[in-house]
């Protein structure tokens, strides 16, 4: 019924709606036939109409709370502690509201841990990023702190009223604030009666209304005291912390972990016989009339579309129709939040070289530095320096603009080569790669300490963001300037260098003093955590590393790739003209519908085949992977997606890559992405190569040296198996890795009770999935779609596996059991995964927690493993002058470029420093091989 491209999302916040339902009718509540008290299912669905019915909304979802906001209560046991007792028509309604709203085909959305306005704060700031407009449908005040240019409350009417609509400006009037994220400091001063948020003694709506005005938040409140007199003096210095803490407690997160996929939120016609059956069940005969209406027709709402007893119940004493009457009571059903630091800043200009000089002398002196480097580009191989700045104290930062005139720009850096090549003082930045990289392109190398801000947020909290405006919004409280506000974007973007200096001087200051302050706060937490040896030994000298590797690049064959596009397309022909022989019938590949209904409606291949939301069956690849065993044409599909796959993101797209300059590809190893502390590629991705196939393992082949070198490949031999027996103290595993011994091999002799000599492939071949399985807590339905063994057989197989390594499942369970006692687990070096929700009440989100603590420290360990290798071969190589170069990291395999006469050093030193990276009982093996290309070398 709607614009799938129109871009307006409305995010309901459930139960405040729920709850307003409910008390609407708490006078003269509605009920059934039977006794039951549909007010708050009533209240609640006529208003979900009632906006579809006004709006007709392109995207739409429902957000709920889920279990405890443990985010919070980690704080702050008390908080919410004065809620009431949910009703009891309201614990009824919640099951038949999911069931509404499944009936049309409205996502109801919920994160255990949070609340509901974090995961809508989270989704509205993910949606207004691709471009949404985002309403937030809620009578609570607190959500005022979200609101932007493009995110807005959206309140239901009130006594007939019409709806009011919260932009920046109203916010601001209604608050008497400068800023949206100001209600924060309001609530924070003030305090929250119903969800028990302290507040500072003695401070009510008028006192935070005009301290705001005076001071801007409550941090610059606390901090000039000095200014109050009297007893109000004495009561807000005696509850700073819990000012503070209140300030917290307040903030709706914008980083619950949940991901905006818009396609999952656009609004479709209900599936009208569902909702026919459910309000037939709890008797609106009427409000399905109207819901079928607000789809098929766009009607005002008429009187006579209820009955007479339901017109009473909602008709307000203008005789008006109030779909959204008002009660005071939900006003306090939630909590307000926001705010946005003031601070008095110095940030200077500094452009003659004369004064550029006498700043570096007062640099060369300080301890620590934070610097930043405004670029042209977010791509370092092509970006030119714009310029620079300094900070070393909160407040305080010089800017350093660099000319567009490559000799110029490399005067002005050179004046500042003693700070960069001082070494000891402590360089901070924002992602220092990216830095070292701009530098490096101009001629300058980064001496001495580093710090990176960006790196030390990674390591406290890996599975959170990591950008620097988002880390000084939650931890400094102060929303910095974009670049894209000041310049624009796409083909309307200016220049920088254009802007008013006093504008750039100002953003570039900014940034550098966010760094500095930013440090502050997370180098002691780093100690705090036991995080320094992570931090200062393995990913401080890693980024070094690679950012040498990232510069190098990587050369490619074009004619190889040309002959694999041309061998791929055969192929895919082969495999078209084949699967239409099974099928019976052409259809297009590429259409899921079309082979949708080939497979389920024609081939009966699935009786209980699932259907998207579109009515479509779903033909995603875990679909398809559970009937390969069903028929011969589900293993071509998948074989025909894998090569169109290849063909597409590789093969064609790989030559599109290639640096003009040096004629080869530049991938960049991101260090903050995957929560593991495994690396990630992109830009190209080359970690992502298929390897399993022939036709994945022939684009190596595509990856050459340069004429008199060879490619040399590294790779680690089954190390987070090792690292399993390693860690668990598994004995029997322990030893067959320690006498060589085939472990797959190894464990199929074990579990089906048989000489090693006598294994089969096959038996063979189901060890090594259980093996691999077990790490990610493989289950008997897992294990039986990946062997084709039944669920008895592959459950048996599990248990067989246990009673042969009894230790790893001890190791397991201990896992668990720290992470539910620390909240983390860590691997073999101290890197540390957080599972928040270890404890959860939803048993699938403390599954996957669960099974986390077992392969974190596996998984963490092997790419701790692998990191130090790499820190310590970049140094051999440095010891003994070698011009070999280390191209790529490749989950655990390294790839490096050697001159013909240092292969046989170079493998040498790459062999011993991998496999001897860490102290381990359990031998780490490395095998090792050369060639022309890729594929040969691996």
């Amino acid at each position: 019924m709607t614009d799938s491209t129109d871009k307006r999302l409305y995010l309901i916040d459930a139960y405040a709606m729920i709850f307003r339902g409910y008390y609407a009718l708490i006078r003269s509540p509605r009920m059934t036939s039977k006794g039951m008290d549909t007010s708050a299912i009533f209240g609640f669905t006529n208003s979900l109409i009632e906006l579809i019915r006004r709006e007709k909304p392109g995207h739409l979802a429902v957000v709920f709370d889920v279990g405890e906001a443990t985010v919070r209560t980690a704080d702050f046991a008390e908080y919410k502690a004065n809620r009431s007792e949910t009703p009891d028509a309201i614990k009824v309604a919640i099951p038949y509201i999911h069931k509404i709203l499944e009936a049309m085909h409205i996502p109801s959305l919920g994160v255990a841990g949070y609340e509901a306005d974090d995961v809508i704060g989270t989704i509205a700031c993910k949606a207004e990023k691709l471009g949404y407009q985002v309403f937030m449908v809620t009578p609570d005040k607190d959500f005022a702190q979200l609101v932007t240019e493009n995110i807005k409350i959206y309140k239901p009417s009130m006594k007939g009223s019409e709806i009011e609509i919260l932009g920046i400006e109203e916010v601001k009037a209604k608050f008497e604030v400068e800023d949206p994220k100001q209600v924060i400091d309001f609530l924070a001063m003030m305090g929250d009666a119903v969800d028990n948020i302290p507040g500072l003694e003695g401070v009510g709506e008028k006192t935070a209304k005009k301290f705001l005005k005076e001071y801007g938040s409550i941090e610059n409140l606390l901090a000039n005291t000095s200014q109050l007199t009297g007893k109000i003096k004495e009561k807000i210095e005696n509850s700073a912390e819990r000012g503070i803490l209140s300030k917290k407690l307040a903030t709706i997160l914008c980083d619950a972990p949940i991901d905006f996929h818009y396609e999952n939120y656009t609004l479709d016609e209900p599936d009208f016989e569902a909702a026919k059956i459910i309000f037939e069940e709890i008797e609106f005969r009427q409000l399905y009339e109207r819901l079928y209406r607000a789809f098929k027709e766009n009607p005002e709402v008429q009187v006579e579309n209820f009955s007479e007893k339901e017109v009473k119940k909602v008709q307000n004493t203008s005789g008006q129709l109030d779909l959204f009457a008002n009660f005071e009571e939900l006003d306090q059903a939630t909590s307000t939040k926001s705010s946005i630091a003031e601070k008095d800043n110095l940030y200077q200009n500094i452009s003659g070289p004369k004064a550029q000089y006498f700043l570096v002398q007062n640099l060369i002196k300080q301890k620590a530095v934070a610097f930043e480097a405004i670029t042209s580009s977010d791509d370092a191989m092509i970006a030119e320096l714009i310029a620079l700045s300094f900070s070393y104290k909160n407040g305080l930062a010089y800017y350093i603009p660099i000319s567009e005139n490559r000799e110029e720009a490399v005067k002005t850096l050179e004046i500042f080569r003693p700070f960069f090549e001082k070494e000891d003082v402590l360089k901070i930045s924002h992602d220092l790669k990216f830095d070292f990289k701009i530098l490096k392109n101009y001629g300058f190398d980064l001496k001495g300490n580093f710090f990176d801000t960006m790196i030390a947020h990674y390591l406290l909290n890996p599975d959170g963001r990591h950008g620097s405006d988002y880390l000084a919004e939650m931890f400094l409280n102060y929303k910095p300037v974009t670049l894209e506000s000041l310049v624009g974007k796409g083909k309307s973007q200016s220049n920088f260098r254009d802007l008013d200096l006093k504008v750039q001087t100002d953003f570039a200051g900014e940034n550098a003093d966010i760094t500095f302050q930013l440090y502050q706060l997370f180098e002691p937490q780093l100690k705090k955590e036991k995080l320094e040896n992570v931090f200062y030994q393995i990913e401080i000298p890693l980024l070094k590393v690679l950012a040498k590797m990232e510069l190098e690049g990587v050369a490619l064959d074009e004619e190889w790739l040309a002959k694999e596009s041309k061998d791929l397309e055969n192929d895919l022909a082969a495999l078209e003209k084949e699967i239409f022989s099974l099928s019976g019938e052409e259809f297009n590949m590429n259409s899921p519908k079309q082979l949708g209904e080939v497979l389920f409606d024609k081939m009966k291949l699935d009786p209980k085949a699932k259907k998207t939301k579109t009515g479509q069956y779903a033909t995603g690849e875990d679909i398809l992977q559970k009937l390969s065993f069903e028929n011969e044409i589900i293993k071509h599909i998948l074989e025909y997606r894998t090569y169109q796959k290849l063909k597409s993101t590789y093969v064609d797209a790989l030559p599109l890559q290639l640096d003009k300059n040096d004629n080869r590809v530049h991938t960049t190893f991101a260090q903050t992405v995957a929560a593991t502390g495994r690396l990630s590629s992109i830009n190209p991705n080359l970690q992502n190569i298929p390897i399993r196939t022939l036709r994945g393992q022939q684009i190596r082949g595509a990856f050459v040296s340069a004429k008199g070198k060879k490619i040399i490949s590294a790779d680690y031999s089954q190390i987070e198996l090792r690292l399993i027996a390693e860690i668990s103290k598994e004995t029997e595993m322990m030893k067959a890795f320690q006498n060589n011994e085939d472990i797959h091999a190894s464990t199929a002799a074990k579990l089906f009770n048989i000489p090693l000599n006598e294994v089969t492939k096959l038996q063979r071949s189901q060890a090594k999935t259980v093996n691999f399985g077990i790490i990610y807590g493989v289950s008997a339905f897992g294990l039986s779609e990946q062997t084709g063994l039944s669920r008895a057989e592959s459950k048996a197989m599990i248990e067989a596996y246990f009673e042969t390594y009894p230790r790893l499942k001890e190791y397991m369970k201990e896992q668990v059991e720290k992470a539910r006692e620390n909240g983390f687990v860590e691997t073999l070096l101290g890197r540390r995964r957080h599972l928040k929700d270890i404890n959860s009440g939803n048993f699938v989100v403390k599954g996957h927690a669960e099974r986390n603590a077992v392969n974190a420290p596996i998984q963490g360990s092997a790419a701790d493993i692998i990191k130090i290798a790499m820190i310590n071969i970049d140094q051999k190589f440095a010891e003994k002058n070698l011009k070999t170069k280390m191209l790529l990291q490749v989950h655990d395999e390294l790839l490096f470029e050697s001159p013909d006469d240092e292969v046989e050093t170079a493998k040498e030193i790459i062999k011993q420093e991998m496999e001897n990276a860490v102290k381990t009982e359990v031998p780490l093996l490395v095998e090792v091989g050369e060639g022309k290309n890729w594929l040969e070398a691996h």
